[in-house]
């Protein structure tokens, strides 16, 4: 016979103030009153567990209500943002993009580090070539930005990156196929005292801002496509973001397709679906199609474009990453129907690999290609997998764009802050 176990007052102490916290977090400062109202506690209760998180730093006087007259009840209370700061990091093969965040999330600074290109083609695969300087700068460039925003020492860094993260330890499964300026820079990032250092996917951390604060937002399952550079997925299933035995859930990019003149293997995926919707792929589809269209600089970064200089589509340079965001978008706008349906099928050949697998009822379209299709792609896809799958998936655009991982990165590291800081789960 099992008994129910009676909270003890410390518990249900932390109990109330974890609930308080979180409303303050979700709606701004609230009044007395708001708190009570909100939570069902009472007068005494709510007065207690203010004065507790007033001590503790982590709550404040935030102004008067204009609804209520003047007196204790008008009193707005608010989260001390500057309790705690955290940073999101974006790592990319052409650079670094970072955000430093208070604790509610706001932004307060960001920072994009452009790394040189390799010394040759035969370096490629190493990466850029101040590969070394590149890890340097970025952590100065972290640290700049905290200092410029005000923020001592950073509390939670939450960092993005191609490859596969190992649920168990946290740790880069580089396998060689990544520079070696990534792990590079975690291990500097890692090495400095009192900041705690979160790795994570990067098509992850997006399928966290997509489901948090995006096209999935209110869905406990859905599966993100991402489409950029590289190809990805990131697999939501009962709320829960699903990785995998080795974090390799969503390594779509492998997947075997028609249309490929051979196979994937485990050292590339040249040949897999990666291969038919990567930004090079779309490019090429593009110049096939007719489309001509100049290309400037890219933005940087952290937008996953980042080709250096005037490329005309038609006659993509094969020494520079595409600009396919740019490629999709001008084909949204100029109604280039048989690229975009030609486009749309490939996509949907992927995701019904996905959809019959396990049936997520909703695939989202993310990364920088996602993003410039928006609805118009997304609607061609759909109708594509309609034919393919017998499982009615609805395919919606991202709406947290090319910046999705640094989103999905700030939310993760204020996750971690405010489970220390605010207590409970």
């Amino acid at each position: 016979m099992t008994t129910a176990r009676t909270a003890t007052p410390s518990t249900a102490r932390a109990i109330n103030d974890r609930l308080a916290l979180d409303l303050l977090l979700e709606r701004g400062p609230l009044t007395a009153s708001d708190l009570r109202a909100l939570t069902g506690l009472s007068r005494p209760t709510v007065a207690d567990l203010l004065e507790r998180l007033q001590r503790s730093g982590l709550v404040a006087h935030a102004g008067e209500s204009a609804a209520l007259r003047r007196g204790p009840n008008a009193r707005l209370y608010g989260l001390v943002a500057d309790r705690a700061h955290l940073a999101g990091i974006d790592i990319r093969a052409n650079g670094v993009s970072l955000v430093v965040a208070d604790l509610t999330g706001r932004t307060l600074g960001t920072a994009t580090i452009a790394a040189s290109p390799p010394a040759s083609a035969v370096d490629a695969h190493r990466g850029p070539a101040d590969g070394d300087q590149l890890v340097e700068r970025t952590v100065e460039a972290l640290l700049a930005t905290a200092a410029e925003a005000g923020a001592g020492e950073l509390h939670t860094v939450a960092v993005g990156a191609p490859g596969l993260v190992d649920p168990a330890t946290g740790a880069l499964n580089n396998s060689g196929k990544l520079p070696e300026w990534h792990t590079k820079l975690l291990a500097a990032l890692r090495a400095r005292p009192g900041t705690e250092v979160i790795l994570e996917n990067e098509v992850n951390l997006a399928g966290i801002a997509e489901h948090r604060i995006g096209a999935a937002r209110g869905r406990r399952d859905f599966a993100l496509i991402w489409l950029g550079h590289g190809v990805g997925a990131s697999v939501v299933l009962d709320g829960r973001l699903r990785r995998g035995a080795s974090g390799g859930t969503g390594e779509i990019g492998f997947l075997p397709v028609p249309g490929t003149i051979g196979l994937p293997d485990s050292k590339k995926c040249d040949n897999g679906f990666h291969s038919t919707v990567s930004s090079a792929a779309v490019c090429e589809l593009a110049a096939r199609h007719g489309l001509e269209l100049e290309v400037g600089a890219g933005a940087g970064a952290g937008a996953g474009v980042g080709n250096a200089g005037g490329t005309r589509v038609g006659g993509v340079a094969k020494d520079q990453e595409p600009a396919a965001e740019a490629v999709v978008r001008r084909a949204v706008e100029t109604g280039a129907d048989d690229f975009l349906d030609e486009l749309a099928l490939r996509i949907a050949v992927g995701a019904s690999a996905i959809c019959v697998v396990l049936d997520p009822g909703c695939v989202v379209l993310g990364g920088e290609i996602g993003q410039a299709g928006g609805s118009e792609l997304a609607g061609r896809v759909e109708r594509h997998l309609t034919r393919l799958s017998p499982l009615a998936t609805e395919v919606r655009a991202g709406t947290a764009g090319g910046g999705a991982v640094l989103a999905g990165a700030v939310l993760t590291a204020g996750d971690t802050a405010r489970r220390e800081l605010f207590g409970g789960d």
